[in-house]
Order: structure tokens, then C-alpha cells, then sequence
């Protein structure tokens, strides 16, 4: 059964998939009859030789040991996407970011939205501040905008993950805002959310 979902913009990725996990994933929710399920995955499918890569990839930068937590890391992915204009990643990693920081996806939500008006620490606002900068900006930062993080207790190893996740969303908001896809509902993006956060990146 197809999913009810729009179509991806390119059909012959849609229906290309090869072998592998996420093709067996795809199968799997249009089997059981899913009106939504992650349309990236389709991405991930068409040519699982380069982007098996890109699943250990973001698996390292979102769930590798580092002193900037987990749901940290996906507040940024979440923040980043909002900022680019990238309806289903930001729905996403809203979801994925309130389940690993065990927040409601409203206080999310309120940080993506209004960083300034929200009840984030200020050293987090402080970060998040240079995220929105590298998202816009990176080629203007200088050496100098460390210090304010560094005051802050953001550690080198911190700065170069929040920089990391910033630059891997780039790619993800643009790659899949080019080929189509779609936000899921609001259920889905809660359901999917609350996968991700338990699994990972990486396929089982």
C-alpha cells in the first residue's frame, strides 16, 4: 500500500530504493497500511553505499560521547532547521529534543521560536546565540566570539559540536527541502520523534 503523503519532487528516488535496512523500513510501514512515515528515508535508500556514511555520520555528531548532551545537540538541530525555514526537520527534532531533554515540545518550541522570551539558562541562550550566527553568518565569525562561550563554561569540544550540528542541518534542511519532503502529522512527528531518540541514526 503507498503512503497518502505528497510525493517526493524526484520520483525515480522514491521508488528507486536499494537494498537495505531502510528500504526493509519502507516496505514495512507501507505493509502495515502508515498514512506518514519519515520521506527521508527515501533519500537514504536510493544510494545506501554513500549515505550508510551519512547514518554513522550524524549518529557520531547527535549521540557521541561529548560534554554538550544528546538533547542538546537536537535543541540546535531543531533551532538550526526553524531558522531555515525546514518545516519537517524542525517538527522533527522539536519532537526528538523534547524526549531527550524530558521537556513538553511547547517549552520546545518557545526556544526555537523565541530564544530571547524563553526560560532557557542563559548559558545555553548564550550558545545557541552563536549557533544562530554560524547558521547565517559562519564566514564572519572571528576568534574573539570564543571568549563569550568560553565565559559562558563552553568547553572547545562543546563549540565544535554545536558548529558540527549547525553545519550537518545545513546539509539535511537543504537536501530534503530540494527533494520533497514533506512534514508528516503531528502524531507521526511525535511517534517518529520518540523512535529516534530511543534508537539513533543508524538503522537496526
Amino acid at each position: 500500500m503507498e503512503s497518502k503523503m505528497k510525493p517526493l519532487f524526484l520520483a525515480d528516488v522514491e521508488h528507486g530504493s536499494q537494498a537495505g535496512a531502510r528500504r526493509d523500513a519502507i516496505l514495512a510501514m507501507q505493509a502495515a497500511g502508515k498514512e506518514y512515515y519519515p520521506l527521508i528515508w527515501h533519500l537514504f535508500a536510493y544510494r545506501p553505499q554513500a549515505t550508510d556514511h551519512l547514518s554513522r555520520f550524524t549518529q557520531e555528531i547527535m549521540r557521541g560521547e561529548c560534554s554538550l548532551s544528546p538533547g542538546f545537540r537536537e535543541l540546535i538541530a531543531a533551532f538550526t532547521s526553524w531558522g531555515n525555514r525546514c518545516p519537517f526537520c524542525s517538527k522533527y527534532h522539536v519532537a526528538v529534543a523534547a524526549e531527550m531533554l524530558g521537556q513538553t515540545q511547547e517549552y520546545v518550541w518557545t526556544v526555537v521560536r523565541d530564544l530571547e522570551g524563553s526560560p532557557l539558562p542563559e548559558n545555553q541562550k548564550v550558545l545557541l546565540r552563536f549557533v544562530n550566527r554560524v547558521n547565517f553568518c559562519a564566514q564572519d565569525v572571528t576568534s574573539e566570539e570564543m571568549e563569550p562561550l568560553h565565559e559562558a563554561g563552553w568547553s572547545d569540544e562543546a563549540i565544535y559540536y554545536a558548529i558540527t550540528v549547525c553545519a550537518l542541518f545545513n546539509f539535511y534542511n537543504r537536501w530534503i527541502g530540494a527533494c520533497g519532503v514533506h512534514p508528516m502529522s503531528e502524531e507521526a512527528h511525535r511517534e517518529f520523534g520518540a523512535r529516534t531518540a530511543k534508537n539513533g541514526y543508524v538503522p537496526k
